[in-house]
C-alpha cells in the first residue's frame, strides 16, 4: 500500500540544500519544480533557520513560490518557515507571494522553550504568526504545530492552543515526539491515542478551522485537506 502522502499529493520540499545546512547556497529548483508539476496537488516548502543570510532565507522561499505558480499553477503551496528572528521585512516578502498557507511550528508550549527550544522565543513565533495573517488577510491559511512527550500537560497544551487562535492561527496540528538520535532530547511519555482525540476536541472548541491530532501527525499531515477546510470555513463565515 501507497504512503498516506502519496495518496494526498504533497510533496514536502526542504527548499535550502544540501541537507538543510547553514552557509550552503545550493537550490535544488530544478527537482523541485519537476515534482510539484507532475504530483499537481500540493507542495510543503520548508527551510531551517536561515539567520546566516540577509533576508533569513526569504528570498529563497520567493522565488520558489513564484517558480511553482509558473510551472504548475493550479498546485497549492504551503510554506513552513522558520520566524525570520521576528523582523517584518523578510516575513512581508514571503506573505506577498501569497502562498496559499503560512505554516510556522512553534513545536512546544511556552515553560519548555528554554529546554526544547534552545534561542528561540515562544511569543516571538506566535507574532510571526499573526502579522502573516494579518498581511494575508483571507488570501492565506495561517497554521502551526506542537509535539508532546516533552513533558508537557494537558492543560498547558490546551492554554497553548488558546494563545495561538488569540494569535490568528487557523490550522493546527499535534503529534507525538520521537527522539532522532540520543542526541536529542529524550521522551518524557508517550501520550495516549485517547489524549490525542481530547486534545483535538479542545482545539476544536478553541475556534480552529481544522485541527489534526495524533501519534504519527506531522506538520505537512494532509496538508491540502487542512487548507480547504480553512478556506471553506473563512468563506461560510463571510457569508
Amino acid at each position: 500500500e501507497r504512503p498516506d502522502v502519496f495518496n494526498h499529493n504533497v510533496e514536502t520540499v526542504p527548499r535550502l540544500y544540501p541537507l538543510a545546512r547553514r552557509g550552503s547556497r545550493f537550490l535544488r529548483s530544478c527537482r523541485v519544480l519537476r515534482n510539484a508539476k507532475e504530483m499537481g496537488g500540493g507542495a510543503v516548502v520548508t527551510s531551517v533557520d536561515r539567520d546566516d543570510l540577509p533576508d533569513y532565507g526569504a528570498g529563497a522561499f520567493v522565488g520558489v513560490i513564484r517558480s511553482i505558480r509558473r510551472m504548475a499553477p493550479e498546485c497549492k503551496v504551503e510554506v513552513l518557515t522558520p520566524d525570520f528572528r521576528g523582523q517584518e521585512m523578510p516575513l512581508a516578502k514571503v506573505i506577498a507571494e501569497r502562498p496559499d498557507v503560512f505554516n510556522h511550528n512553534v513545536e512546544t508550549v511556552p515553560r519548555l522553550y528554554p529546554v526544547a527550544r534552545r534561542g528561540s522565543e515562544f511569543m516571538r513565533s506566535a507574532r510571526v504568526l499573526k502579522m502573516a495573517k494579518e498581511m494575508g488577510g483571507d488570501e492565506v491559511v495561517t497554521k502551526s504545530g506542537l509535539m508532546v512527550g516533552l513533558g508537557e500537560e494537558f492543560d498547558e497544551m490546551v492554554e497553548t492552543f488558546g494563545i495561538l487562535r488569540e494569535h490568528g492561527v487557523q490550522v493546527l496540528t499535534v503529534g507525538q515526539y520521537l527522539r532522532p538520535t540520543e542526541n536529542h532530547l529524550p521522551v518524557v511519555r508517550y501520550w495516549h491515542p485517547e489524549e490525542f482525540e481530547a486534545l483535538e476536541r479542545a482545539a476544536r472548541r478553541i475556534g480552529f478551522e481544522s485541527v489534526a491530532s495524533g501519534p504519527l501527525v506531522r506538520s505537512s499531515y494532509h496538508a491540502d485537506e487542512s487548507a480547504r477546510e480553512a478556506l471553506e470555513a473563512g468563506a461560510a463565515a463571510t457569508r
